[in-house]
C-alpha cells in the first residue's frame, strides 16, 4: 500500500496535552479567519447600503472578498502552524488524514475545533454589528447543483494540493517558507474564479458557522461533499505520486 499510514489512533491520544492545544489553535485560527473574512462581506454591504447576502455578485465586492479572505488566511495558518499545521479547513484536515498524515482522531478534535472556531466569529459578528445578517454560502443564479458541487470539488483541489506542495511534502525544503502566503492566494484566486457562482467555500467550516447563525442551510451539502471529495482527491493523489515513500513516520500536522 503507498499510503504511508491511514491511522485510527489511539484513544489516549485525545487527552493528550499536544492534541488538546493543537485542538485549541484550530478553533483560534478559524476564529480569526472566519470573522475577517465573513466580517469583510458584512462591512462591504453596510458600505454598499445594500444589505446584500452575497457580497461576491458584486465585482467589487468580490474583489474584497478575495483580498480579505488570502490575507485572513495566511495570517490564520502562519499563527497556527508551529502548533497545529495550521489546517483552518475539515478539507486540509480530510486531506491530511488520507494521505496518512494525521490521525483520524486527531483529525475529528481539529474538525471540531474548526467548526467551533468558526461559529463562534460569526455569533461575535452578529454582537458587534447590531444584529446585522451573517450572509450564508449560496448558489448564484444558474448555477446548478452539479455545476456547484464540480466547483467546489476544482476549487479545493486546488487549494489542499497547495498545502501538500508547500508545506506536506518532506522535500519541500525552503519552501515551507512561503507555504502560507501560497495557500492564501490560492483561495483569493480561487474566490476570483469561482465567488460569483458558489461564493467560493473550499472549507465546510466556513460555510458551517455563517448557516448555523443565520440559520440557511439551503444546498449547504454542497459546502461539505464539494471540498471533501476535492481535498481527499488531492491528498491521494500528492501522496501517491509525488512524495517518497521510504518517509514512514506519521506526522500529526501539515
Amino acid at each position: 500500500m503507498p499510503i504511508r499510514s491511514i491511522a485510527v489512533g489511539r484513544h489516549d491520544e485525545l487527552r493528550q496535552p499536544d492534541t488538546i492545544k493543537a485542538g485549541v489553535a484550530e478553533f483560534i485560527s478559524t476564529l480569526v479567519f472566519v470573522f475577517a473574512g465573513s466580517g469583510s462581506g458584512m462591512a462591504f454591504s453596510k458600505l454598499t447600503h445594500n444589505g446584500e447576502a452575497n457580497p461576491t455578485a458584486n465585482p467589487t465586492g468580490l474583489l474584497a472578498a478575495a483580498i480579505a479572505h488570502a490575507f485572513g488566511l495566511f495570517v490564520a495558518v502562519s499563527i497556527g502552524a508551529n502548533i497545529s499545521g495550521g489546517h483552518v479547513n475539515p478539507a486540509v484536515t480530510f486531506g491530511a488524514f488520507v494521505g496518512g498524515n494525521i490521525t483520524l482522531l486527531r483529525g475529528v478534535v481539529y474538525i471540531i475545533a474548526q467548526l467551533l472556531g468558526s461559529t463562534v466569529a460569526c455569533l461575535l459578528l452578529k454582537f458587534v454589528t447590531n444584529d446585522l445578517v451573517v450572509g450564508a454560502f449560496a448558489l448564484s443564479g444558474g448555477v446548478g447543483v452539479s455545476n456547484a458541487l464540480v466547483f467546489e470539488i476544482v476549487m479545493t483541489f486546488g487549494l489542499v494540493y497547495t498545502v501538500y506542495t508547500t508545506a506536506v511534502d518532506p522535500k519541500k525544503g525552503s519552501l515551507g517558507t512561503i507555504a502560507p502566503i501560497a495557500i492564501g492566494f490560492i483561495v483569493g484566486a480561487n474566490i476570483l474564479a469561482g465567488g460569483a457562482f458558489t461564493g467560493a467555500s473550499m472549507n465546510p467550516a466556513v460555510a458551517f458557522g455563517p448557516a448555523l447563525v443565520s440559520w440557511t442551510w439551503c444546498n449547504h451539502w454542497i459546502y461539505w461533499v464539494g471540498p471533501l471529495v476535492g481535498g481527499g482527491l488531492a491528498g491521494l493523489i500528492y501522496e501517491l505520486l509525488f512524495i517518497n515513500q521510504t518517509h514512514d513516520h506519521l506526522p500529526t500536522s501539515a
